[in-house]
């Protein structure tokens, strides 16, 4: 199957007393680079989330972001009383030894730091496998919004790989024509410099072979044929070491053959074409990038 590298996939579940929403997002990279952002209580697990998006994502850089609310409707403020206990002793220790006068206020107290905290805050209970059961969910919608992504893209490089296609046709089609106005603008110009003299037939029937042969570039559009049926047969059913590697070294091929095929052109038609398909493979390369 063809996946994007860019996608979104969310997912909610509850581990021990909190409720827990997982947004994962993805974006091109040539290997696996995780940003994990967890919060305070859950972050004692990173660790099992970062191998759980190893297993589903091969490449990309891929961010996710988890947020947690108090499942029960018990809400409100809860107040670490053995830290309240800390502080009345101390308070009152202080109050004492410098003689103040006054009451101990419980308001000074409560607002003494790490005394109140809201429930959201509190470390949930429940284990790295309900967390991770998460994670894994959003994951699994990652990356069917991944693949939905490649079926698109895979149809524009489909696309765009009919035009250079065409392109190579349109060449192959003026190739053999081009030959000829060579040889015939060759015999025109031996003519006009011998003024008369006969010329050797069979020396130029020589340099006629040799500029034929510098010419041709018949190999080159049976290589461009071979290489589109490659990359078809990639889109259609995939590659074991990753779609976007495989194109991206077919790629390469394509533009070299596109190269050889314009420094023999010598014909304004054939460099135009040439021109084009070269727009085109930079256009492909651009998609490619995207692919896992």
């Amino acid at each position: 199957m063809i996946r994007s590298m860019t996608g979104f996939g969310s997912a909610e579940g509850t581990v021990g007393t909190s409720r827990v929403t997982i947004e994962v997002r993805s974006v091109n990279h040539r290997f696996f680079s995780p940003s994990i952002k967890l919060p305070s209580a859950l972050a004692r697990w990173e660790n099992d989330v970062r191998e759980a998006l190893r297993r589903s994502i091969t490449r990309g850089h891929v961010t996710l972001t988890a947020r947690t609310e108090r499942a029960t409707t018990d809400e409100g403020a809860v107040i670490d009383e053995a830290r309240f206990a800390t502080y009345v002793s101390h308070l009152r220790d202080l109050q004492s030894r410098h003689g103040l006068p006054g009451e101990l206020d419980i308001a000074t107290v409560l607002r003494m730091p790490d005394v109140m905290a809201t429930r959201s805050e509190e470390e949930p209970a429940g284990d790295a496998s309900a967390l991770v059961a998460i994670v894994e969910r959003a994951a699994v919608a990652l990356s069917e919004s991944r693949a939905a992504e490649g079926r698109r893209l895979a149809a524009i490089l489909a696309e765009r790989i009919a035009l250079i296609a065409e392109a190579v046709d349109r060449i192959a089609a003026r190739a053999p024509q081009r030959l000829e106005e060579h040889k015939q603008r060759m015999r025109t110009n031996v003519a006009a410099l011998l003024e008369g003299v006969q010329s050797d037939e069979q020396r130029l029937a020589q340099e006629l072979a040799l500029m034929a042969d510098r010419l041709d570039v018949g190999e080159e559009l049976d290589r461009f044929r071979s290489h589109f049926e490659a990359f078809r047969e990639t889109l259609a059913r995939g590659a074991g070491d990753g779609v976007g590697k495989r194109l991206g070294f077919l790629l390469q091929e394509l533009l070299r053959e596109a190269n050889t095929t314009g420094s023999k052109a010598n014909d304004v038609a054939i460099t135009r074409d040439v021109v084009a398909i070269k727009e085109e493979l930079e256009r492909i390369r651009e998609q490619v990038e995207n692919l896992e």
